[in-house]
């Protein structure tokens, strides 16, 4: 996905939207390797896999210029800097360290660690790459 004009870093971009269901719903569709997951609460996640949502369209990169930011129950994607008419639209997917194999990352960031996890867990993977543990 594509910004069609200049975007304005704080802004909000495109709210993620989708369908509203129980956490139970969201392991079992987690499991199916749904990748549009949102979590919402302590109790309702999101599920972005919809015809209706193109937000779901914006890629991951470990150097994204968007964040993704739950308000009031609502996902939005919203600038992180200033973003350029034409450029692509990203965001880091945020996902866990637990099973960082499944998710490689070729987000040909010059930063990319090689696999779409949450910042958090940069400098863990960064030190495997280091110490040999991870090819390059």
């Amino acid at each position: 996905m594509f910004a069609t004009t200049a975007i304005a870093m704080g802004s909000r971009v495109i709210e993620y939207t989708g369908a509203r269901i129980r956490k139970v719903e969201s392991t079992a569709r987690c499991e199916a390797n749904n990748a549009c997951i949102f979590s919402l609460d302590d109790e309702y996640d999101l599920d972005g896999a919809v015809g209706w949502n193109p937000a779901r369209f914006i890629n991951h990169s470990c150097e994204p210029n968007c964040d993704a930011v739950c308000v009031e129950g609502r996902v939005w994607i919203v600038a992180r800097r200033d973003i350029a008419a034409g450029e692509e639209l990203s965001f880091n997917y945020g996902y866990d360290y637990e099973n960082f194999r499944e998710h490689p990352c070729r987000c040909g960031a010059v930063g990319c660690v090689g696999y779409m996890v949450a910042e958090e867990f940069f400098p863990t993977l960064r030190r495997l790459r280091e110490n040999g543990a991870l090819s390059a």
